[in-house]
């Protein structure tokens, strides 16, 4: 330590130092080791410098967390006492880094992924496990047994041997010196980044190969973080009535509306054949244009507030979704329903859920297996809300966000401005088209959000002062504009499908069971060949997947229970489906049913012109097929029902 440093300051930061050192230099090298054994999927230095660059940052969170009680210790206790509970802590922290990065080499071996929640999951079954290990792992169990015993007896006896003891005690000014000093910069360490969030996997997550962004990661942190992500994992079959599987199954596949012949799997349900209305001379792009929290009633189109001039004019020359619900009231909940397909449910999006970060159905991972090259593309920070770690786990190529903007023309908190995002945007259509490739992208906004940071010189603002809502939506609308007057007079204009949808509402609110007024959000099909229409047809998020494919002309499989409304008829009565906390509606018809927990299943008579809940006799088919419908996206999830492929399996 340095010398200019009283001795006895030294005495308390000394311990802490050296386990921030020897855990470095333990991750680093464990990190080092696998690199070397997974050096073929290392395809160049700047891969192995991106791996060991956030390889440092992610392990100096998991120390300064577990340093965060250490220094907490120097307080409460007298300084001729807190030495051993002190040292006793940091020995079992690098004991624990230690026995994890210790048994990560076999488990890399069976499941090509550092530990995670299998590893959690395992615990719960000591007696299968242990004889799992007897039977074929025996090496590493003694190995792992061996470091669990042995780090942290060496890290204790190395702790008395390298941190001065003795002298006089220290007094209790000191200790709340140091704590004030040390506490601020280990928060920060633990927080790894300035950002709007702290850092999490999806900020490390660089790469479509998942194991190459798991070894950024250092095991410890990686059980750790599906520790807290199984937590949020709750379970709609806990909250809600039950009901028997194949009841269940056979609810959902009719509610689908498909001949019995196109389901394909037995162990699938939903899996099917999917038969486009359109022939597609040849591959087509696709854009998905996410709108933040643009709410029908801001769209003036939609007999909302005036504030969407370009959208406006867009709809007249597209196919224009009047009735179109969004699924939930977060921005994971629109990428879950427009990207995935998938059904609402009373846990977080799967976007952030861990079972789903690899192996599960999206757009990008059924145009990949077509040679289309796959991007995300963003304004703000891509690991935000775990984004890029689960759109480079399941099918998307690239993750183009903050980081890939060459002086942009306005930064505000949220990343760069909507009309920073559409040029890129652009550009890269521009490129992928140049160079022969079709592409799919899901590009997503984000001026409109708080503080609505823009480039204020851009438009006239609709109210003072500039940094508001309604000025925030006026200036994405006018982005948007932009956009498409560049890709009007563009070459891949020809070869397009746009979609134009919002994720959510802005603020849903209200003493319904379910507001579905605030579930309303606009939504637009245009690209060439789409024949101008207001459709007012009631219609869920989850149904645009599945209706782009058609319009692309693509035969498929997969999983998606939406509804291709290409071949719906006119007459079609509507469904949405709509999360709102643990509540979800399940709206067909003129009648909604309603899902609680531990409450029954409820009927209402929807007031269409005042969008409230009217109570009506029971509708038992409705509440089968509606609590179905509730039930159906935690079972998905919890057995793996929602696989990319299926590889020939029935």
């Amino acid at each position: 330590m340095a010398n200019w440093l009283p001795a006895a300051v030294e005495r308390l930061i000394r311990p802490l130092w050296l386990f921030l050192l020897g855990g470095l230099l333990l991750t680093t090298g464990s990190r080092l080791g696998l690199m070397s054994w997974q050096m073929e999927r290392i395809t160049d230095a700047s891969t192995a410098l991106t791996v060991l660059g956030f390889g440092i940052r992610i392990d100096l969170v998991m120390l300064c967390y577990w340093l965060i009680p250490a220094v907490l210790l120097l307080l409460p206790l007298p300084s001729r006492y807190h030495r051993t509970p002190l040292y006793l802590w940091l020995a079992a922290g690098f004991g624990l880094l230690a026995f994890m990065e210790a048994v990560t080499p076999g488990f890399i071996a069976q499941y090509d992924l550092r530990p995670n929640r299998l590893f959690v999951e395992y615990l719960q079954y000591p007696q299968e496990v242990f004889g799992m290990l007897l039977g074929g792992f025996q090496v590493e169990l003694v190995f792992g047994l061996l470091v669990l015993l042995a780090a942290p007896y060496l890290a204790y006896v190395t702790l008395l041997r390298f941190a001065p003891s003795g002298g006089q005690p220290v007094a209790i000014g000191v200790r709340l010196a140091v704590i004030v000093l040390l506490l601020p910069l280990l928060v920060l360490g633990a927080r790894g980044t300035l950002r709007h969030r702290p850092i999490n996997p999806g900020f490390t997550a660089f790469s479509s190969d998942a194991l190459l962004n798991d070894l950024t990661l250092n095991s410890l942190y990686s059980v750790a973080w599906a520790v807290r992500a199984l937590r949020a994992e709750i379970d709609a079959s806990r909250l809600y009535p039950q009901l028997p599987d194949a009841v269940l199954f056979t609810e959902v596949r009719k509610a689908m509306g498909l001949p019995e012949a196109q389901f394909l799997s037995a162990r699938y349900p939903t899996w099917h054949a999917q038969r486009p209305s359109v022939v597609a001379p040849r591959l087509r792009n696709l854009v998905i244009v996410l709108e933040e929290s643009l709410g029908a009633q801001y769209v003036g189109t939609l007999g909302g507030d005036t504030l969407t001039p370009s959208f406006d004019a867009l709809a007249e020359t597209g196919w224009l979704l009047e009735e179109l619900y969004a699924t939930g009231t977060r921005s994971v909940r629109g990428i879950e329903a427009a990207v995935t397909g998938f059904l609402p449910t009373p846990a977080r999006s799967v976007v952030k859920l861990p079972r789903s970060q690899q192996d599960f159905f999206t757009l990008a991972s059924l145009f990949g297996t077509r040679g289309y090259d796959t991007s995300f593309i963003y304004g703000g920070e891509g690991h935000f809300d775990n984004m890029a770690s689960f759109f480079l786990g399941n099918g998307f190529h690239r993750v183009v966000d903050r980081r890939h903007y060459d002086n942009p023309e306005f930064t505000g908190s949220w990343g760069v401005s909507d009309g920073d995002l559409m040029r890129k945007a652009h550009d890269e259509f521009t490129r992928l088209h140049a160079e022969g490739k079709p592409f799919f992208s899901l590009v997503f906004s984000s001026s409109n959000h708080t503080p609505y940071d823009y480039p204020v010189d851009a438009i006239t603002p609709v109210e003072q002062p500039p940094n508001t809502k309604r000025n925030a939506i006026r200036y994405a609308d006018h982005a948007l504009g932009e956009f498409f007057a560049l890709a009007r007079g563009s070459d891949y204009w020809d070869d397009t499908l746009f979609l134009v949808v919002a994720d959510h509402d802005d603020r849903v609110f209200g003493r319904q069971l379910v507001p579905i007024e605030h579930f309303r959000i606009p939504g637009l099909i245009l690209g060439k060949g789409i024949t101008p229409r207001r459709d007012p047809r009631v219609f869920s998020q989850i149904d645009l997947p599945p209706t782009l494919l058609s319009l692309l002309g693509i035969a498929s499989q997969h999983p998606m229970l939406g509804r291709d409304i290409t071949t719906l008829p006119e007459a079609y009565e509507g469904r949405a489906i709509m999360q709102y906390g643990a509540n979800q509606a399940y709206w067909r018809g003129q009648e909604v049913v309603v899902t609680q927990p531990e409450r029954p299943v409820t009927t209402y008579r929807m007031d269409r012109e005042h969008f409230s809940l009217m109570p009506a006799p029971a509708n038992p088919e409705l509440e089968r097929e509606a609590l179905a419908h509730a039930l159906w996206g935690s079972l998905a999830y919890r057995r793996g029902l929602y696989p990319p492929s299926i590889n020939g399996e029935d």
